[in-house]
């Protein structure tokens, strides 16, 4: 059974402690690895690595940063299929979804960091008075990253690339559920030659690992992406010491689909932005709100659509969905299904686990679902389960939906189906979600920034906002005599 590591300093060691946790594969519900349970201890020791490599890494000249970055690249590119299928083993996504996004994305990641920064610029006034303002940004000192588990390497290159090619040293946390391609990749910093200390990688759960990094002195920035409720205690202990902070968390996205859209491009993208990686993507569609004049046929071909889905094994090329994370989570993802039909829901397709034959009879597999019937403002629309189930309703006026949209305590990302220009600019302007699709999902432009309203978080990533996240800007201003 194989055991992973923790990367400090540049090597891959053992926990302190000496201790492990099991880490599971959801396909068969079985151990496949062992995870080290580190604590404040393994993070001192990474703190300090990083602390170490700082002075030396904030000087090297951009070039080689982007060098070395670029190398990383090119060996993330080299394993892509060995990467997808440790994505796949740990996360319980199908084999050729990690293939084509997670994996790609990880490499896309480094790639426009690397290159980002060989292209950056700062801004230069001139005032009456022969006075000269320049700004420059320098790169903040040591970083703690916390990536989640729904796309693990895509998430966690996401937070790291910006923060290393800004000349930050990282203390990182990938999520204890799945651990495997953060350590795989940790083998390829030491084979691209990424100085000691710059990346530092300490596995283990949250509120040891994750708290210690939250936590200490000498981190003064925190990016994290995960859940609401753990970024307000993230929040909680890091404002009053004055850190930086971005917070990446929960969604409840509504699907707007209006009658003129264009019906099969909505039928078929719908689908994905629904039951992609099992509904495990922050941005997914839960809420799906169709105008009435093509509400019941759109419905029922959603419907139909969605039962030929093939819930499968993750290594099957015909499986359109895997396994859910953990056995945790789809307990919780059932739950909501029964709170769904206690308050009134009407389950159209899917709604119950599924089992499968063999050595995958134990794997948490879900069948996708769809439920009907609900109120706009029931918990099963408000509160994020993160599974294959969506919620699917009409309504009758741009209004009514809006005010459905708007109604949740979350603001990350929205979609809208319709032919007509100027509806379209007019209700990406009137929704609070910090992305707007507009007959699309899930298009990203790298350049862009990323991030949601209200409950779905504090600050942008993506683009050079990501970049200058990790830098102080510092304006100095010139008399010339």
């Amino acid at each position: 059974m194989q055991m992973i590591k923790n990367y400090i300093n540049g090597e891959l060691i053992e926990p302190i402690s000496g201790t492990y946790s099991n880490n599971y594969n959801p396909s068969t519900g079985k151990v496949y690895s062992l995870i080290p349970d580190s604590d404040e201890k393994d993070v001192e020791l990474a703190v300090k690595a990083a602390e170490t490599a700082f002075p030396s890494w904030s000087v090297t000249p951009k070039e080689e940063r982007s060098r070395i970055l670029l190398k990383l690249v090119s060996l993330i590119e080299r394993d892509l299929h060995k990467l997808a299928l440790a994505e796949s083993t740990d996360n319980g996504k199908p084999v050729k979804l990690a293939t084509l996004v997670d994996i790609p994305r990880a490499a896309s990641n480094f790639h426009f960091f690397a290159t980002g920064i060989l292209h950056d610029s700062t801004e230069a006034h001139l005032m009456e008075d022969k006075v000269i303002n320049y700004t420059i940004r320098q790169p903040i000192g040591v970083v703690g990253c916390i990536s989640p588990w729904n796309l693990p390497l895509y998430l966690f290159t996401w937070k790291i690339a910006p923060a290393i090619a800004a000349g930050c040293c990282v203390v990182a946390k990938p999520s204890e559920v799945t651990p495997m391609t953060a350590y795989l990749f940790s083998e390829l910093c030491i084979e691209a030659g990424l100085p000691k200390g710059v990346l530092n990688i300490v596995h283990g759960f949250g509120h040891k690992v994750g708290s210690a990094i939250t936590a200490h002195p000498k981190i003064p920035a925190i990016s994290f992406t995960g859940g609401t409720a753990t970024g307000a205690q993230i929040a909680k202990v890091a404002a009053p010491m004055f850190k930086k902070l971005s917070l990446e968390l929960g969604g409840k996205n509504p699907n707007i689909i209006f009658a003129d859209c264009d019906f099969e491009n909505a039928l078929k993208t719908t689908i994905q932005s629904s039951f992609a990686n099992q509904g495990q993507i922050c941005l997914c569609g839960s809420r799906i709100f169709v105008e009435r004049p093509i509400y019941e046929k759109f419905r029922d071909a959603f419907v139909e659509k969605t039962k030929k889905l093939v819930v499968g094994n993750p290594k099957d090329e015909k499986s359109n969905l895997g396994a859910v994370v953990s056995e945790a989570h789809m307990n919780k993802v059932l739950s909501y299904i029964e709170l769904a039909k206690e308050e009134g829901g009407k389950i159209l397709a899917g709604g119950h686990r599924i089992i499968l034959d063999g050595d995958l009879s134990e794997g948490w597999y879900i069948a996708p679902t769809i439920i009907e019937g609900l109120s706009f403002d029931c918990r099963t629309n408000q509160e994020e389960i993160f599974g294959p189930v969506v919620t699917i309703m009409p309504f009758d006026t741009e209004e009514e939906v809006l005010a459905y949209a708007n109604s949740t305590q979350y603001g990350l990302a929205a979609t809208v189906w319709t032919e007509n220009l100027t509806r379209a600019h007019r209700v990406a302007g009137k929704l609070q979600s910090g992305i707007v699709w507009i007959n699309c999902w899930l298009l990203r432009d790298l350049r862009t920034p990323f991030g949601g309203m209200k409950n779905s978080g504090v600050g942008r990533e993506g683009g050079f906002e990501a970049l200058h996240f990790f830098t102080e800007a510092k304006n100095v201003c010139i008399k010339i005599a």
